[in-house]
């Protein structure tokens, strides 16, 4: 399995998803997100797993960036930003992605919670 790791090397959330993925020995390709930001393409296919975890296109987003409130987010999305405009800036400003970002065809997670990915990486 292909796990690729979107991350900002100086993001402590990263750091510790770093250390429960290596003490599980479990494999990486490391992507500095601010450098090069998920595809749409790949946005999309994090969207499908998020709802099946319950969440939406929404919840890709950092919301505790300062970018974020720098555009003002929180109101676009709250006044009816579409998905597709949404994934359009993701793509584009990797700052405003909710970090770690995590994908691979079987796994897809944003942000660090460990039973969550005890779930998802562990048998």
């Amino acid at each position: 399995m292909s796990i690729k790791f979107y991350q900002l090397s100086i993001c402590s959330t990263c750091q510790k998803a770093l250390k429960f993925l290596d003490s599980k020995k479990i494999k990486i390709q490391k992507i500095e997100i601010t450098e090069t930001p998920p595809s749409i393409s790949e946005l999309k296919k994090m969207i499908k797993h998020l709802e099946t975890q319950g969440g939406s296109f929404k919840n890709l987003f950092n919301t505790s960036g300062i970018q974020y409130r720098e555009l003002q987010m929180a109101d676009k999305l709250k006044n009816g930003l579409s998905e597709k405009e949404a994934l359009e800036i993701l793509s584009t400003n990797g700052k405003l992605v909710k970090r770690p970002f995590v994908l691979s065809d079987d796994v897809g997670v944003v942000g660090f919670k460990e039973e969550l990915w005890k779930k998802l990486f562990l048998p």
